[in-house]
């Protein structure tokens, strides 16, 4: 008879492991109750929380509450040593909020993080295009046919906007003010935010209504504002092809993505006087730190047009 095969069974979790795993669990529901946590960013939070108390207990038998900040030095050091700073930075931002909630919550006495400095983080690199880049960029479908019609209402708004892709595919027709020249958009965290677009993109937004949609929808009552060939939402994928097709017939060489609009958008606005904080609200960022990545490549571009075009540069 053939020999029976061999299950492995898991071992159970520990009280101290259950224990670390109930804190984490109470917090992420608060965290979703208080700010709308996204799946994706819950899952994550999650996942960073269960491998330090994974650590804790196995090397010093302690559950998360009881985590000292020698411990969570101990652990950034053995597990992550070498991580990049952004990746360290994350992780640490979520034990941060962890223990200020605890310490909130009376669980603890101290909050182990207090000392704890995120990792140097050298400054982002980002590529955006100029203004003539964009111009031709817009220029470049076939306003002639519908689905070229709705690639530049698509492209003008996305520019007007500093719209994330995925905000713009999930536009529904009821989100978009056209009277206003005005968008409600729920953005990461399921936060909602309110997105002028101006005239410009408004005409577009019109004439793709009023001459490509009906074609596209063929009869049905679609949602999504932005239609595929069959009369479905239109994919974020099918949007990156798009945009790297447009790039390629524009004469863009430089490797673009839907993302790079929404950073020629916040440039572009910097570059002509916008605050600061105007374009972190408008972009959708929690924190002005992010938008700050912007003014780096804002004052490169004034650098050199003042070299180019002063008569003393």
């Amino acid at each position: 008879m053939p020999r029976a095969r061999k299950t492995s069974v898991p071992a159970p979790a520990s009280a101290v492991r259950l224990a670390s795993a109930q804190a984490a669990e109470l917090f992420l529901e608060t965290l979703w109750l208080e700010d709308g946590l996204s799946t994706a960013t819950r899952q994550a939070y999650g996942r960073d929380l269960a491998l330090l108390a994974d650590w804790l207990d196995a090397e010093q038998g302690r559950c998360i509450d009881e985590a000292s900040q020698a411990d969570l030095q101990a652990y950034i050091s053995a597990r992550h040593e070498g991580s990049k700073p952004s990746s360290a930075n994350r992780r640490l931002s979520v034990f941060k909020r962890y223990f200020r909630w605890a310490l909130r919550e009376g669980r603890l006495r101290q909050d182990p993080t207090l000392q704890l400095l995120p990792s140097h983080r050298l400054q982002r690199s980002i590529k955006t295009l100029s203004q003539s880049q964009v111009e031709a960029l817009l220029q470049a479908p076939d306003v002639d046919e519908p689905l070229g019609l709705r690639d530049r209402a698509m492209l003008e708004l996305m520019y007007a906007s500093g719209l994330r892709v995925s905000e713009l595919v999930e536009l529904k027709t009821l989100h978009v003010g056209l009277k206003e020249a005005a968008m409600r958009v729920m953005g990461k965290g399921s936060k909602e935010r309110l997105l002028p677009f101006g005239e410009e993109a408004r005409d577009w937004l019109l004439r793709y209504l009023r001459d490509a949609r009906p074609c596209l929808a063929a009869g049905t009552q679609p949602e999504a504002l932005f239609l595929n060939r069959y009369g479905e939402a239109l994919s974020r994928q099918m949007f990156w092809r798009l945009v790297k097709k447009y790039a390629l017939q524009a004469g863009i060489r430089q490797s673009i993505s839907p993302h790079t609009l929404r950073h020629a958008f916040a440039t572009h606005l910097l570059n002509h006087g916008a605050d600061l904080r105007a374009v972190q609200l408008l972009l959708g960022h929690a924190d002005l730190s992010t938008t700050q990545i912007y003014t780096h490549v804002a004052r490169e571009r004034l650098k050199a047009l003042h070299a180019q075009h002063h008569p003393r540069g």
